[in-house]
């Protein structure tokens, strides 16, 4: 077998860039922080070259791409196959199934923070910048976010689903159905 002489050295770096994601879980708003430090600084780039829009544009519509899988369920609860693994309650009777996203916040975080790097770095290949009308690209991008989020608010609408969990559900005492008995 034919062993690179570079083998160890990158089993090496993978091992310790894994390292490093595993202990950035705890850390999400440090590691939002570093995703808005990398965004501003792509926009800023962009803006400062004045450039690179079709390049913008694909990493925008991947960050949409990236948001939808983010808010959707990993099981349709409109499919009729119940094989597929948990959904969402369809009954009030039915047993409380959480809410399993098709892609984890993590991945969602890192998926975005590669497609903002690679796409800084696209910034200084030349060849990358084709020229086209910018706003043409910005008015489709917002129709298409905009028709997007709408046909997604529908199915949550519509399936009674919410994506977001707001913390940990506070009880104020006493259920409404119970009773005091006076002495």
């Amino acid at each position: 077998m034919d062993e690179s002489p570079h083998a160890p050295s990158q089993q090496n770096f993978q091992v310790v860039a894994q390292r490093f994601l595993d202990r950035s879980v705890p850390f999400v708003v440090t590691r939002y922080l570093v995703l808005v430090f990398l965004a501003l600084q792509y926009c800023l780039r962009v803006y400062y070259i004045q450039g690179f829009y079709v390049v913008t544009y694909a990493l925008g519509i991947y960050l949409l791409k990236l948001l939808v899988l983010f808010v959707q369920p990993l099981v349709d609860p409109e499919s009729e196959d119940d094989d597929q693994g948990p959904g969402l309650p369809s009954l009030a009777g039915d047993e409380y199934k959480p809410f399993v996203r098709k892609m984890p916040e993590f991945k969602v975080w890192l998926s975005a923070v590669k497609a903002i790097v690679v796409c800084l770095f696209m910034t200084f290949l030349p060849f990358l910048d084709i020229p086209v009308y910018w706003p043409i690209l910005l008015v489709y991008f917002v129709l298409l976010f905009v028709l997007t989020a709408k046909k997604q608010i529908m199915h949550m609408w519509n399936n009674k689903y919410v994506p977001f969990n707001v913390g940990k559900k506070r009880y104020d005492g006493k259920p409404s159905n119970v009773r005091e008995y006076e002495k």
